[in-house]
């Protein structure tokens, strides 16, 4: 048997070197930004992994991330996947996904389960107390939060005709697009180059006008251009948002602000000193 000679190929004829990766895009039709290496994470109650998903409106909604037989669900928990973008009810299949919410260990079922549902409830339950165990999770109350010094831990923004709850103070906001060392970014949504929103005392309603109007601190971004407004609520720093070839490897964090899911993030005063603007009267 001759060897083979052909340089940078093993004996059998294979490469010796890897063909290079191919670099993942999203298409410009997709309804979602997110690429499909961000889509994973971590349930902050119990430490398992999650798929997060953007529903038909934005809100992010996370499943498990195995599919379940449809039998062992009840109805209201069938979740189905097309194009990224997840939707609350069956595809006519025999498999469907769920929310982890029903799942959780930690948290109390949102509805009644199946005795199979049941069993996969108690494995996350063993995987939760083994992360413990070897140090990889901690559990939320091992670890309280701290406000940051210039203003509330979790601030409402108002931007394009709408009030949102923000996932964490304004400064640590960061932006989700993908690096071209496909990293995420780490730079902050608040560019200190960029215009600054201003903190307000505004009246905020429900949307079904349940309650009379509350006086909360907003920070206000509703004076600023549309595509600075639009920045924010995509969540991309001012390199990013003129960059559309970068996909997304995270989701916004924003939720939009009900007063009544959300009122112990309602604030009588403004933060002082005013963060990044003052209050304009």
């Amino acid at each position: 048997m001759r060897p083979n000679s052909a340089s940078g190929c093993h004996w059998d004829g294979s490469p010796r070197t890897a063909p290079a990766r191919r670099p993942l895009r999203v298409a410009a039709t997709s309804p979602s930004r997110l690429l499909r290496a961000g889509q994973s994470g971590r349930c902050r109650h119990c430490g398992n992994r999650i798929d997060l998903y953007p529903r038909a409106d934005g809100r992010p909604i996370a499943l498990h991330p195995a599919e379940l037989a449809t039998a062992h669900a009840p109805a209201s928990c069938h979740w189905h996947l097309s194009s990224g973008i997840a939707h609350p009810h069956s595809d006519g299949s025999a498999w469907c996904r769920i929310p982890h919410a029903v799942l959780c260990p930690q948290r109390t079922p949102i509805c009644r389960i199946s005795p199979p549902l049941k069993s996969v409830r108690r494995q996350l339950a063993v995987r939760t107390r083994r992360l413990i165990d070897t140090g990889v999770f901690t559990t939320p109350t091992a670890a309280p939060t701290s406000a940051a010094p210039d203003g509330p831990d979790r601030p409402v923004v108002r931007m394009l005709l709408g009030h949102y709850l923000a996932d964490g103070p304004l400064e640590t906001i960061r932006c989700v697009a993908q690096t071209s060392h496909r990293h995420r970014c780490p730079r902050p949504v608040l560019a200190p180059d960029a215009p600054p929103g201003s903190w307000r005392l505004l009246p905020i309603g429900t949307q079904r006008d349940q309650l009379a109007l509350q006086t909360t601190a907003v920070y206000d971004l509703s004076q600023l251009p549309h595509a600075e407004q639009r920045r924010w609520r995509i969540q991309r720093c001012p390199e990013h948002a003129i960059t559309h070839g970068a996909a997304d490897l995270a989701l916004a964090g924003w939720q939009v602000f009900d007063p009544l899911l959300h009122a112990k993030h309602l604030r009588t005063g403004l933060p002082y000193p005013p963060a990044h603007g003052s209050e304009e009267k």
